[in-house]
């Protein structure tokens, strides 16, 4: 359900479970995680570019995953906290195409990303506080450094849904796309796989030197994400989520 291909240099993930939206499952955040680690040693790919499908990016974690690993086990040994460490220590250049939805860790995760080019139709949502959780993926510390505490806020606690244009201006993506988005975002990644890797890879890492606090705030947040969990306004919030849903 994640596939994988390289080309030019770049390699491609595309989160490929369409009939439920993208939905990440404990399997596809473990595929996600390696390869990526993989790709830190591999010579052949030179950037990764994480894509979806038409109309959805990804609908964030799957409901009845969440509940088995969320419930269950240490934080840090979850597939979603795999993946989410894996993203900081990436250390090749991460390009994602957004088009539709992109709900939960579809949206946190791009802040780990170089660059990120979205549809009109890109939508962006993070639902933790409505659920009675808390942003997870780094995003309460990355996210004002790239959007501002206003914009973070609004995102991340309101819980307001940002369209593509509304995320170009917040700072949460740079480019907003007629047409082919992930034609755009693979030209991109391919510009990128053909500069000189060592020049790269050291600009990169000067850009991106809070690595230890990033790691440690991700630690910060698993802990009370699964402190809430148990929560009875959490509880509550996900009985009334589940009834709409149904």
């Amino acid at each position: 359900m994640i596939s994988r291909s390289i080309a030019d240099g770049v390699q491609i993930l595309r989160i490929d479970r369409p009939e439920k939206k993208n939905a990440l499952t404990g399997a596809m955040y473990t595929a996600l995680a390696e390869a990526l680690e993989e790709g830190n040693t591999d010579d052949a790919i030179r950037c990764h570019l994480i894509c979806g499908h038409p109309g959805a990016f990804t609908a964030g974690n799957d409901i009845a995953d969440f509940l088995k690993y969320g419930l269950s086990g240490d934080s840090g040994d979850r597939p979603a906290g795999r993946f989410l460490k894996a993203l900081v220590l990436n250390g090749k250049p991460l390009i994602a195409a957004v088009d539709g939805l992109a709900v939960g860790v579809g949206t946190t995760l791009l802040m780990h990303c170089d660059m990120i080019f979205a549809s009109r139709e890109a939508v962006f949502k993070a639902p933790f506080v409505d659920l009675g959780l808390v942003p997870e993926a780094g995003s309460t510390l990355i996210g004002p450094k790239l959007m501002g505490n206003q914009w973070a806020f609004e995102l991340l606690c309101l819980g307001e849904t940002f369209d593509a244009e509304r995320a170009e201006k917040a700072g949460l993506v740079n480019h907003v796309v007629d047409g082919d988005v992930e034609a755009a975002a693979t030209d991109c990644a391919r510009k990128i796989a053909a500069k000189p890797p060592a020049a790269l890879a050291a600009a990169r890492r000067l850009l991106r030197s809070d690595r230890d606090a990033l790691l440690e705030r991700i630690d910060r947040e698993a802990e009370i994400f699964t402190e809430r969990l148990t929560a009875p306004e959490t509880i509550a919030s996900f009985e009334a989520f589940m009834t709409k849903k149904v």
